[in-house]
């Protein structure tokens, strides 16, 4: 089993910064850290009015971490937010040891859960454009001799060859890509073809989504108690109250300070979020601070263009709150319509229901009488909609529906050009 990396974490305490939302972020930097493989020495953080342009902290604080670090024999020095490409290459230089900022970090992990050869793409296509900036001198990050959290990843071959490859390496990830979400488009249009809805799991990292996604479809997604377990997307299958089936899909977590490379990179699965009927936006209760988990999921959701997307709030891990009095509460502050125990499956028969009476929101009923020489309408319906009956008459067809509100009007159309 490999060392375990030291790190010291660092983050400033900016005017308006509570010791609250402080202590928070870094509790979960520090639960990203041993996500990708670390363990945490110690804490550093200072108050400033603004970071300064060189170090991002004091230099005199740079100072006095760099001899911390030599004391305490720590590997890596990670900061909480994002560090300018001179800001990393100073404190490198100053601290003399590794130094690696919050987006770093995230695309680190990323790295080493990427399975697929999508994902291997997306992840690679986020570090270079990461790096490319930071590729002036050779300080230790860059250094495959350092190896470790921060250097990791399908791209780390590419860490040390010169500008103009790894710009051609860029537009051909960016190339074989875009074939990617023209095979996505082509199954999507196929898969549209037959009336099948489509919910999407989203929510912040480790709210129990492929938990969720396990217990209703029996699939065998890997969960685990760590940020962004699940990075490849997965779709099941899954039968409604009403014996209607839906598709589900399980996403990749969001999380705060979402480096914008990632969501740039990940669009291509993200598009399944985008063509989705339903989004189910699973909300940890467990967790201290559900409103601002809701809030940077709903923050990237506006990102992605899809913050009028119709969505169902679901609380969930109610099984880990002690005081089952707050549960009430806690779906208020949430926004949360059902409440659920994925794990020990509580409730999923209330989701279900929630996810039935959703779509049918979604579907307007329509009653027609065609003359079989209106085939491509008949057709339609078919392909597009739900039949609830039909009767075959010697001149006529007497059908009664349901289909969206698009192809509803598609089928208004139709009709009235033959007026």
């Amino acid at each position: 089993m490999p060392k375990k990396e030291r790190a010291l974490l660092v983050a400033l305490r900016l005017p308006g910064n509570n010791d609250h939302e402080i202590e928070d972020s870094l509790d979960e930097l520090t639960q990203l850290l041993h996500t990708a493989g670390g363990v945490v020495i110690s804490r550093v953080v200072q108050d400033r009015p603004k970071p300064t342009p060189a170090y991002f902290i004091g230099k005199g604080k740079a100072e006095q971490i760099h001899t911390v670090c030599q004391e305490s024999e720590i590997d890596v020095v990670v900061f909480d937010d994002n560090l300018t490409p001179g800001q990393q290459r100073n404190l490198e230089n100053l601290i003399q040891c590794k130094i690696i900022d919050r987006t770093g970090l995230i695309l680190d992990i990323f790295a080493q859960r990427a399975h697929t050869r999508e994902g291997k793409l997306q992840v690679e296509l986020a570090q270079l454009e990461y790096l490319l900036p930071r590729l002036i001198g050779k300080g230790l990050l860059l250094s495959r001799l350092g190896g470790g959290i921060g250097t990791r990843g399908p791209g780390e071959t590419q860490l040390e060859v010169d500008r103009r490859r790894i710009r051609q390496r860029i537009a051909k990830i960016k190339s074989d890509l875009e074939a990617v979400r023209k095979h996505r488009k082509l199954y999507r249009e196929k898969r549209q073809s037959i009336p099948t809805p489509v919910v999407a799991l989203v929510g912040y990292t480790n709210a129990g989504k492929s938990t969720l996604l396990n217990a209703l479809s029996g699939a065998n997604v890997a969960v685990e108690d760590k940020l962004f377990a699940t990075l490849d997307p997965t779709t099941r299958r899954i039968k409604l109250p009403n014996q209607q089936t839906v598709l589900i899909s399980d996403t990749v977590g969001f999380i705060r300070k979402l480096p914008h490379q990632l969501v740039e990179a990940f669009k291509a699965t993200l598009e399944e979020v985008a063509e989705a009927d339903i989004l189910l936006h699973i909300i940890d209760a467990a967790h201290p601070d559900i409103e601002q988990q809701v809030a940077a999921v709903n923050g990237i959701l506006a990102e992605l263009g899809l913050e009028n997307k119709p969505a169902i709030a679901v609380l969930n891990k109610t099984d880990k709150v002690k005081n089952k009095n707050l549960i009430n509460c806690l779906a208020r502050i949430a926004g949360a319509k059902v409440a659920i125990a994925a794990l020990n499956r509580l409730n999923l028969d209330k989701l279900l229901h929630q996810i039935e009476r959703q779509l049918q929101h979604l579907l307007t009923r329509i009653s027609l009488k065609l003359t079989y020489e209106e085939p491509s309408i008949l057709s339609l319906i078919h392909r597009k909609g739900r039949v609830l009956n039909s009767q075959y008459l010697d001149d006529r067809i007497i059908i009664e529906a349901e289909v969206d509100f698009k192809t509803a009007a598609i089928i208004d159309s139709k009709l009235n050009k033959q007026c």
